[in-house]
């Protein structure tokens, strides 16, 4: 939406903003609201722009581990006082992440053609006398 706010302002100078805002179908008094909150808008920015340097520092410092949770408590640490959510937004708006980990691999997986031992006792683990049948279990 604000494309068409940012077209009506570059064009308000060859057409008259009511018509703009008809033709294009969008409420006059929204453009204006758009317009005021511009210096806002640069605030937002420029303090997006100075945590961003912050964060920047704290993960270069970790080279380059540590991801949002590290990093927002490092910057509450610091004594900044930031949400969470926000911390994510400006990392993922300029390409900083943290190193995740691998997933953890299985070591012992049965092999596919392997062939199951003979049960040699048909199940049968009764003995008539002691040492005539031995087993074992892995388990």
């Amino acid at each position: 939406m604000s494309e068409v706010y940012a077209f009506i302002e570059a064009e308000k100078t060859t057409h008259n903003v009511a018509l703009l805002c008809r033709l294009l179908k969008v409420a006059r008094s929204s453009f204006y609201a758009w317009l005021a909150g511009e210096k806002t808008r640069l605030a937002r920015r420029a303090a997006d722009d100075a945590l961003a340097h912050e964060i920047t520092v704290l993960h270069l410092a970790s080279r380059g581990a540590y991801g949002v949770p590290r990093i927002h408590a490092g910057l509450r640490r610091l004594g900044h006082r930031v949400n969470r959510k926000r911390v994510e937004r400006v990392m993922r708006e300029r390409g900083i992440s943290g190193v995740t980990r691998r997933k953890r691999r299985s070591l012992t997986r049965p092999a596919k053609r392997a062939v199951p031992a003979a049960d040699l006792i048909s199940r049968d683990f009764t003995a008539s006398a002691p040492g005539m049948k031995l087993v074992g279990d892995i388990t």
